[in-house]
């Protein structure tokens, strides 16, 4: 039985995916306190957790804040642009780094970030591209950010039987950007629950959204 660990799964997409995965039969996911922008409160978790299981199979980091309100790089406040990355960037790469050893433990396990179109180099580059979201400015950078580290830890970890790759849920009505996504929580949830359900032995330093592959 696959043991799963989802950041940030109190609420939102992360609470839904446990709900799917549940149905899927897969109710080996565990749901612990965890603050990720705080060292001292992933360590707490990760010693919580090593007295539940012998090895973990899929970490998700999930957990992710959206900032606040205007974000424009070229005047936004950069006390809420350090916060964005501490949960978003930051957050994810002490989350893993602690979690590794257990995640190495596994036969095959694997790694998914939770990203956004919005941190898609690709599409914010692209003339005539519709992003109605792309007032989230520092939002977007940090998923740029958490996008480059998913291909550079894969790359470090290929050998080692860890897959790590990214994944847009699109743009999810959550509490994150008040409600106005286009996508409810339980659509939002499916590719994600698909990655760390369907993915195939040895695909890693990938961008996935629903239906495929994504720009990064």
């Amino acid at each position: 039985m696959k043991t799963i660990l989802i950041t940030g799964a109190n609420k939102g997409i992360g609470l839904e995916a446990i709900q799917k995965l549940h149905d899927l039969s897969i109710t080996n996911v565990e749901n612990i306190q965890i603050d990720v922008a705080d060292i001292n409160s992933v360590r707490q978790a990760r010693q919580e957790l090593e007295t539940k299981i012998s090895s973990l199979d899929i970490l998700i980091n999930n957990a992710g804040t959206g900032g606040e309100l205007p974000q424009d790089l070229s005047a936004c406040d950069l006390k809420n642009l350090r916060e964005i990355f501490d949960t978003n960037f930051f957050g994810a790469i002490q989350t893993t780094q602690e979690f590794l050893p257990l995640l190495r433990k596994s036969e095959r396990s694997s790694i998914i970030n939770v990203s956004s179109e919005v941190g898609s180099l690709t599409a914010l580059s692209t003339t005539g591209e519709n992003l109605s979201r792309d007032k989230f400015h520092a939002y977007g950078s940090s998923k740029t950010a958490l996008n480059a580290f998913t291909v550079m830890l894969a790359n470090e970890l290929r050998d080692s039987g860890i897959s790590v790759n990214s994944v847009t849920p699109g743009h999810t009505a959550t509490d994150l950007n008040q409600f106005h996504g286009t996508k409810t929580v339980e659509q939002g949830a499916m590719p994600i629950v698909k990655l760390a359900t369907q993915i195939e032995q040895g695909v890693t330093a990938k961008f996935f959204k629903e239906g495929g592959d994504a720009s990064w």
